[in-house]
């Protein structure tokens, strides 16, 4: 397991808000001695120059070979944070979207390689599960956002 650091410099994410029923699809993150400590959605870094949207089209592409459709809606969030006592700092554009190809949504669990090589799995996991597991929800504050799309319809608003 490769031992990740925040860059010394703000970094900007574009991260899918992608639901199964109640359960959003999110991988795992790993403290140094590889236990989970969190989970996150899907998604990755904003190169320069690249808008958002195309940044989360090419990551899906790229890391699992999928084709998603995003909503139109979307929120941002500052997100500065420690990790192993070194401060991290990034921008994250956050934004429903669903899979092209509704296979997906028959898969327990989807495994993936990031850029760095590393391989990963993402996985559905209710907010509920979450809290059993005692894990956290990356980026910190994202809860607190997050409205289901189901809800959305409902409300009229797709975050809060």
């Amino acid at each position: 397991m490769a031992i990740w650091r925040p860059a010394n410099a703000i970094s900007v994410k574009a991260l899918a808000l992608i639901w199964q029923d109640d359960a959003l699809l999110m991988f795992d993150v790993h403290d140094d001695a590889g236990r989970v400590k969190g989970m996150r959605p899907l998604g990755g870094t904003v190169e320069f120059g690249e808008p958002w949207r195309d940044a989360l089209q090419r990551e899906f592409l790229e890391e699992l070979g999928a084709r998603i459709d995003l909503l139109d809606s979307y929120f941002v969030m500052e997100n500065i944070y420690e990790h192993h006592g070194v401060l991290g700092h990034e921008i994250a554009f956050l934004c429903h979207a669903h899979f092209v190809d509704n296979s997906y949504y028959r898969k327990d669990t989807i495994a993936f390689e990031e850029s760095d090589e590393t391989v990963a799995t993402a996985k559905w996991i209710t907010l509920d599960e979450l809290d059993a597991k005692q894990l956290e929800l990356y980026p910190t504050g994202l809860r607190e956002r997050l409205v289901k799309p189901e809800d959305a319809r409902k409300s009229g608003r797709l975050f809060s």
